[in-house]
């Protein structure tokens, strides 16, 4: 019998707020049909004078990552955008990311993957870029990016677990925290901002850490 899942479409929502705010958006996900949710703790990094998004440098940040069908979602963003003023600088941000496949027992395993037609404010213009380094690099990642066009990032606290990533103590393995940047640029500067991550982190060598690139359909609250 086909999965009555699969005929669905679904997306990751990404939503950047300050710290504390996190429950009400998880509350605002639940009200548009949004079952649940993670929320993870996260520090912003904008230096700009005038920001533009994402917030002060080293303030915190509670990202929410809101998984759901992409009907909910473009409620859910709007929502999400009009009761936490998204309009106004430095309140926060949202963005959508195509889901190729779901596996779990609440989602089915056929999935299919969002598309950008639902019409977001940003829609098709950004891409979302993802470093993962180990904990105390992120700095030269971030500062990389900002060199390169981007104009901020969010850091989240991790930890690895790779083949290169462990090291002995008294005969324990020791698995070292890692630091994911993420960082929200236009396509146009995707190349320059990744090309010079590379460089400057050296992230192609083994244990150096890994960075990819998703495309992002729906963006709300850049300025």
């Amino acid at each position: 019998m086909e999965n009555p899942m699969s005929k669905e479409t679904y997306k990751l929502h990404v939503v950047i707020v300050h710290h504390g705010l996190g429950s009400k958006v998880m509350h605002l996900a639940k009200e548009c049909g949004i079952s649940g949710g993670t929320v993870i703790l996260g520090k912003g990094t904008a230096q700009n004078r005038i920001l533009k998004f994402l917030a002060l440098a080293d303030y915190r940040k509670e990202i929410v990552l809101a998984l759901g069908k992409a009907e909910h979602g473009k409620a859910f963003l709007e929502k999400i955008t009009e009761k936490l003023k998204f309009n106004k600088p430095n309140s926060g941000i949202a963005f959508s990311i195509p889901v190729n496949q779901i596996i779990g027992s609440h989602y089915g395993s056929d999935a299919r993957p969002g598309n950008n037609t639902s019409g977001g404010e940003k829609m098709d213009m950004y891409h979302s870029i993802f470093v993962i380094v180990d904990r105390g690099n992120a700095k030269e990642v971030v500062d990389a990016a900002n060199e390169s066009g981007a104009k901020g990032a969010t850091v989240i606290n991790a930890r690895g677990s790779g083949i290169h990533e462990t090291s002995k103590l008294f005969a324990f393995d020791i698995e070292p925290e890692k630091e994911i940047v993420m960082i929200l640029v236009k396509r146009d500067i995707t190349e320059e901002v990744t090309k010079a991550i590379k460089e400057k982190s050296s992230i192609d060598e083994a244990g150096k850490g890994i960075m990819f690139v998703q495309s992002v359909d729906e963006v709300y609250g850049i300025q």
